[in-house]
């Protein structure tokens, strides 16, 4: 079980807003900000800190949703923020028949990923 993750950025001030915008839809926030390090997170877990940087690589995040329509809000809020698309909410058979995800590029190129496993039940 993974207890948090952190990312490199460029500017802490505009990452900070972009994830607490793109992922409001899943209940996360700015909860903790000291020196050049920001923590969110959903109630009073703080599990994605962003620190300030030179990101050497990409690397890809995945955050769970716990309903398809918590995916496309993700998205929806996440391009609205500033996001560049990566691959627009929907079904990836090929991982599994329920696999229902969303990807977004953040301002310094991580891939961010917010996906439900749950069935589609119409």
């Amino acid at each position: 079980m993974i207890d948090h993750t952190g990312l490199m950025v460029t500017d802490l001030d505009r990452s900070a807003e972009f994830f607490a915008k793109a992922l409001a839809p899943l209940g996360y926030s700015v909860l903790k900000k000291f020196g050049p390090v920001v923590g969110l997170g959903a109630n009073k877990d703080t599990d994605l800190w962003l620190h300030a940087g030179t990101p050497t690589d990409k690397v890809h995040v995945a955050l769970r949703a716990t309903s398809r329509s918590a995916v496309k809000a993700f998205y929806e809020a996440a391009i609205a923020a500033g996001g560049k698309d990566n691959g627009g909410p929907g079904v990836r058979e090929h991982y599994h028949p329920d696999y229902y995800a969303a990807f977004v590029l953040c301002p310094d190129g991580h891939n961010v990923e917010v996906v439900c496993h749950e069935p589609y039940l119409g």
